[in-house]
């Protein structure tokens, strides 16, 4: 049958299809490809979580038995533009790309463009230079450690336009900024504590009993 005179057809949008048999649904980004992504569009070297590459970041991975009794506590190091780590693993020595207790379990992403140093490659520079100055270093747990590493390195490249990173800074922002590189790095990070905190309520409550 033919149409009306001067009438026109209804457009609808087309509905969109099913997905073929057997084709999973598309899951939504971690935070960590979400920044390798970004990574790659700025042109400052790819983040590789797999490879330990985290160009621009600083990293945080946990200690044996020291981060099961406080997980705030942990290793640093910090990555050249490229993403290799650098980290002042014990005395008069200064890993690269093997950091010491492991791959990072956090990084904490920092942008390149707040270097206020001078000269080309600011970044780089400061972080070869910190890691120079460090193999000349007796390594303390409490005075000059992986922390005071990462901090002269800021102070070097003036990062935001401060000298006055230290590991009381960093361990901070680290813990308010750094972001996981995966589930598993979280529970490896964190279960060890729940566990020691639930054995000591467990027997603190037995001990009350009594």
């Amino acid at each position: 049958m033919a149409e009306a005179e001067g009438s026109s057809p209804l457009l609808l949008p087309p509905s969109p299809l099913p997905p073929p048999p057997g084709m999973a649904e598309v899951e939504a980004p971690t935070a960590a490809e979400t920044d390798k992504k970004q990574f790659g569009c700025a042109g400052g070297g790819v983040m590789d979580v797999e490879r330990s590459r985290f160009p621009y970041c600083v990293v945080w991975t946990p200690i044996p038995v020291l981060t099961w009794f406080f997980p705030i506590i942990g290793h640093m190091g910090i990555c050249t533009s490229t993403g290799v780590i650098r980290d002042f693993a014990g005395p008069y020595f200064v890993s690269e790309d093997n950091m010491a207790f492991g791959k990072p379990a956090k990084y904490w992403k920092l942008d390149p463009a707040q270097v206020y140093a001078s000269g080309p490659n600011a970044w780089d520079t400061a972080v070869h230079d910190a890691s120079e100055e460090y193999k000349h270093r007796m390594h303390s747990l409490c005075c000059d450690n992986c922390h005071s590493h990462v901090a002269l390195a800021l102070n070097l490249m003036r990062y935001n336009n401060s000298t006055n990173w230290n590991m009381v800074t960093l361990c901070f922002f680290c813990l308010l900024y750094g972001k996981y590189v995966s589930i598993g790095a979280f529970v490896k990070t964190w279960l060890p504590f729940v566990l020691l905190l639930g054995v000591i309520l467990s027997v603190s409550l037995v001990f009350n009993l009594r």
